[in-house]
């Protein structure tokens, strides 16, 4: 009976429908985890997770299913064992599956029971559930392998520590969320105490389109206490001792990294995001429109931090309402992140929209210049391959302020999940640190004028954002509350404070831009409800909860 086992653990980005390059980077860190017994990968490691609809495409699952053939058939080698993610087709139904494989040999396979559909999760689309698992023997130890979700509720565990599972080995693939490292610990505790089990939760890292993998994988023992903290953000690889004690399995290792605090986090997983978009999809690098506000400005320091100064082009483009402090501050945040920077003004252009529309006025002739700029970035994008990055925030699309056409246009979104009070933080703490890989430089990365002058689109003469809504502070409350808690009207306006009227005339703006944010561009996730995976609202609706609509019945 085995006494001793090291178990390392590979928490590994991945590239999801990139069978090959994944099955690869698998077996590269298994040479490198030198002694162990068991090497152990996140949820789905073969395929990618999401894998989304791939999983119905027959061509992919079979080749998958080879793919894992041939990953277990590499463990002759004599080296240590591998639990692995991949998936499992039976009986014309797809199931997401745990391998582990030794001397060649597929040793046992476990299918995931609990399947997540909800916020960014349908796996019920594309997976059939597995039976409640049992335990695997292996090595004279009983292995319990749950798969994420597994642990989200109570009976999978639950069954495992009544078939005897003696330590549980959970694969996941759980993506970043503010506060999700805490959720995650509570969640782990409160299995570890019902069962009485050590339990190991192994995640993925990177970026999946708007999905940002932290990582941050640890070990649990049976007291309830984080002995192994793995970092954050990054591939990592941690052999952990085990060794059976009188009260059954304890990790025996004690080694914790450092998690990212907020803002830092949300910083990372934007640069995570837009590293693994644009380096999968081919791009040479990144152009944005830099206006001398602190959204461009702020999209342009995590482009840099991401990809490095070489890659990413700002482009100023001043109509005849641009201010000096504006053009002066652009070409300053240029300087400080070491990026190339190009003025083309747009008034040409804009004079020959109103000879073609014999004067075009108002809300018109705003978004001509914001659609003006969209052709100019789009014609760069297309001559030179850079692809277009869009600098809206979150409150603005909440609310409608954005252009369709135009200052919406753009292949990604770095802050499309992030409210405007989120911007200023993470302005603010950019300019006072920088982040752990970053590639940008050390110091501010925008002049402080940027972070302090009232925020303006600058598409009439002293145009301010707060004259027609009120102060961010408010406006970010308010939609907090209506967006990410679903609170009607009256209870927004109780928690906030804020006028009942201005809350409904918010809700209105809310609902009326659903047909812009369909049309915007994926966007890094970093709350509980962002707009596209989580939350999905009709885009003709007539349901409203202010006091005096729909109220006819």
């Amino acid at each position: 009976m085995t006494n001793k086992l090291i178990i390392a653990l590979a928490q590994l980005n991945q590239r999801v429908g990139d069978l090959a390059g994944n099955a690869a980077a698998m077996l590269d860190w298994r040479a490198r985890a030198e002694g162990a017994d068991l090497v152990m990968f996140p949820e789905l490691q073969l395929t990618g997770y999401p894998p989304e609809d791939l999983v119905l495409k027959p061509e992919f699952v079979r080749r998958t299913m080879e793919a894992a053939e041939r990953l277990v058939d590499a463990t002759g080698d004599g080296g240590p064992a591998i639990l692995f993610g991949s998936l499992h087709e039976e009986g014309g139904a797809a199931y997401n599956a745990m391998l582990l494989a030794e001397n060649g040999k597929l040793v046992a396979r476990r299918l995931k029971h609990e399947l997540p559909n909800y916020g960014t999760f349908d796996e019920k689309r594309v997976f059939a559930a597995g039976p409640l698992p049992d335990p695997v023997e292996w090595r004279g130890i009983k292995l319990g392998i749950p798969i994420c979700e597994d642990i989200w509720l109570e009976p999978v565990t639950a069954h495992l520590a009544k078939a005897g599972a003696e330590i549980l080995l959970v694969a996941n693939g759980s993506p970043f969320e503010l506060d999700k490292d805490q959720r995650r610990l509570a969640l782990v505790q409160a299995r570890v105490t019902e069962t009485g089990l050590p339990l190991v939760y192994l995640n993925r890292v990177g970026g999946q389109d708007e999905l940002a993998f932290d990582g941050s994988s640890f070990v649990v023992n049976d007291d309830g206490g984080i002995v192994v903290q793995m970092p954050d953000w990054d591939e990592a690889l941690r052999l952990t001792e085990w060794e059976r004690t009188a009260n059954g399995w304890r990790c025996a290792t004690s080694k914790r990294s450092k998690l990212s605090a907020y803002p830092e986090d949300i910083y990372r997983a934007m640069m995570v995001g837009l590293r693994d978009y644009v380096g999968r999809n081919g791009f040479p690098g990144v152009l944005l429109g830099l206006s001398g506000g602190i959204d461009s400005a702020l999209s342009a320091a995590i482009a840099v931090d991401a990809l490095g100064p070489d890659k990413l082009w700002c482009v100023m483009l001043p109509s005849k309402y641009t201010s000096d402090d504006s053009l002066e501050d652009a070409a300053e945040c240029a300087a400080m992140l070491r990026c190339r920077h190009d003025v083309i003004p747009i008034v040409p252009g804009v004079q020959a929209f109103d000879k073609m529309l014999d004067g075009a006025d108002g809300l018109a002739a705003e978004n001509i210049q914001s659609r003006l700029r969209m052709v100019t970035l789009m014609a760069l994008s297309n001559t030179h391959g850079h692809m277009l990055l869009t600098t809206g925030n979150k409150s603005e699309m909440s609310v409608g302020y954005a252009t369709l056409y135009g200052d919406m246009a753009g292949g990604y979104s770095v802050l499309k999940d992030a409210y405007k009070s989120t911007c200023f933080a993470l302005s603010r703490w950019r300019n006072a640190n920088r982040p752990e890989g970053g590639l940008g430089p050390d110091g501010p990365v925008m002049p402080q004028r940027v972070i302090d002058k009232p925020p303006t689109a600058e598409l009439r003469p002293n145009q301010k954002d707060e004259d027609s809504l009120p102060p961010y502070a408010l406006l970010d409350r308010i939609l907090e509350a209506l967006v990410e808690d679903e609170k009607s009207v009256g209870e927004t306006a109780r928690i906030t404070g804020a006028d009942e009227t201005l809350v409904a005339d918010i809700e209105k703006k809310l609902l009326r831009a659903e047909y812009k944010r369909r049309q915007a561009p994926p966007g890094v996730k970093i709350g509980t409800r962002n707009f596209g995976r989580d939350r999905r609202y009709p885009i003709t609706n007539a349901f409203h909860t202010g006091r005096n609509d729909n109220s006819g019945l």
